[in-house]
């Protein structure tokens, strides 16, 4: 039995001008490149748990419709974004048609699983540990299902996680390297696609098991730079201080998320810098209470932290680890005016960087299903249109030209070489105070010392 591992790699935009215009800033390109040749954790995760009697390889597509198919295998599993979610079925059809099984599971999967089952043989909805095992068992007996709900099983203990295989990767290839800490997320907020959509359940993964991963791919590659694949790394406090206590000494650096109650403890913060934290990216989504009021179902937190975003970003940036703020636009609440609002707040915040993206109702997310209610989404089945950079629906306090031509616009504002070095010369001051503040008080000259009298004797 011989298994193929395929993602689909490569970011997708449909708006032309809006992708040639951003790779025409270099720091935008250069996270889209990062971002592009991230390896699917998912993938290598479920190769780490199939036995060693099936062969398992790694594959990457990024044109499904021109690049040669492989046909060495029995089957296939597919992951794929809800934006490439078309080219996966076309790249499903294209398999079956040479006879190889096709399993596709994953976010998008979970979140509309019925269309995922028109275009494959086996559909897993949810997190797929708790039922790779018995679709390995099916599928060796020729009996495989046409789907595998794990969503009636409980949440998967990350303390059973297996060691992902990082040696399926192709070496040079990849910069970065993910491994995931946590999944889910405590928050709620309704535009989410994120892992809180296969589980609800919010858990951590032990520590000890994060360290192995970390030094397995150590292993296997000079000087990887690690990207936390997690929803909110540090939301739970007490795991955050002992997982950078466990990596503080494996002199790796690393990238992750949170939210922005990692500005609360600044000890913690320092922890991170001195454990190789280079940046962390924050979801702010708006500097407006009236725009992120209601975004997050369960307490409204969002929206109650909107007047502190300000001091957390300076908390955190003096110690050395540069915050990326992402920002959320056309959300109910936001007019023509809050692009000039957010161009404000960036300036003003000193954030050493910046992303910016459209609203975007995911299938199977409650904002899709509002905007549907509402008759506001331009096209019900347009996951193609799920980039974050292409416009889905109507806002509801500007048009969607207002819309576009008012991102457009911030996009050219917020990225030109003039706001992104303003941006990293006050990051580079931050860093300097911060030197200069933990050097010891000098000692004041020697005739000072002995101005005073001295004792008789």
């Amino acid at each position: 039995m011989r298994i193929g591992f395929i993602a689909i790699s490569g970011l997708r935009v449909c708006d032309d001008t809006l992708l040639r215009l951003g790779l025409s800033f270099p720091s935008l390109a250069g996270r889209a490149e990062q971002i592009e040749a991230l390896p699917s954790l998912g993938l290598l995760t479920l190769a780490g748990m199939t036995p060693s009697r099936i062969e398992v390889e790694y594959l990457e597509v990024r044109d499904v419709d021109r690049e040669s198919l492989p046909t060495r295998f029995d089957a296939v599993a597919l992951s794929t974004l809800t934006a490439t979610s078309k080219e996966a079925y076309r790249l499903a059809r294209r398999f079956r048609a040479e006879g190889i099984l096709v399993i596709l599971g994953g976010l998008h999967a979970t979140l509309v699983p019925e269309e995922a089952a028109r275009h494959v043989d086996c559909v897993v909805v949810g997190e797929g540990e708790p039922v790779w095992m018995e679709l390995l068992r099916d599928l060796e007996a020729g009996r495989l299902k046409p789907r595998y709900d794990a969503r009636g099983r409980g949440p998967f203990d990350l303390a059973r996680a297996p060691m992902p295989r990082f040696e399926l990767l192709e070496k040079d290839r990849y910069p970065r390297f993910t491994i995931q800490t946590q999944r889910g997320c405590p928050l709620s907020c309704d535009f989410c696609a994120a892992s809180m959509r296969l589980s609800p359940v919010f858990r951590n993964k032990p520590v000890a098991k994060v360290v192995a991963e970390i030094r397995r791919i150590k292993e296997l590659f000079q000087h990887p730079f690690i990207e936390f694949a997690d929803d909110n790394t540090f939301s739970n406090k007490r795991h955050g201080r002992e997982l950078v206590e466990g990596i503080a000494g494996e002199g790796v650096s690393w990238f992750t998320e949170s939210d922005v109650s990692l500005a609360d403890d600044e000890d913690l913060v320092r922890m991170m810098r001195d454990a190789g934290c280079r940046q962390v990216l924050i979801g702010f989504e708006s500097p407006r209470f009236d725009t992120l009021d209601g975004v997050e179902t369960r307490s409204n937190w969002k929206a109650r932290r909107t007047t502190r975003y300000l001091e957390a970003i300076e908390r955190i940036q003096k110690h050395g680890i540069a915050v990326n703020g992402c920002f959320i636009l056309g959300m109910d609440g936001d007019t023509v005016a809050s692009f000039d609002d957010l161009f404000r707040f960036v300036r003003d915040s000193g954030l050493h960087d910046v992303q910016i993206t459209y609203l975007t109702p995911f299938p199977g997310t409650p904002l899709h299903q509002r905007l549907s209610e509402e008759g506001r989404l331009l096209v019900e089945e347009a996951s193609e249109r799920c980039t974050l950079f292409d416009i889905n629906f109507e806002p509801s306090h500007m048009s969607v030209g207002d819309l576009r031509e008012g991102y457009l616009k911030l996009l050219s504002q917020l990225y030109s070489e003039e706001q992104v070095q303003a941006r990293r010369r006050n990051f580079r001051l931050h860093l300097r105070q911060r030197v200069r503040s933990a050097r010891p008080a000098a000692a004041p000259p020697a005739r000072e010392q002995s101005a005073s009298p001295r004792p008789k004797g």
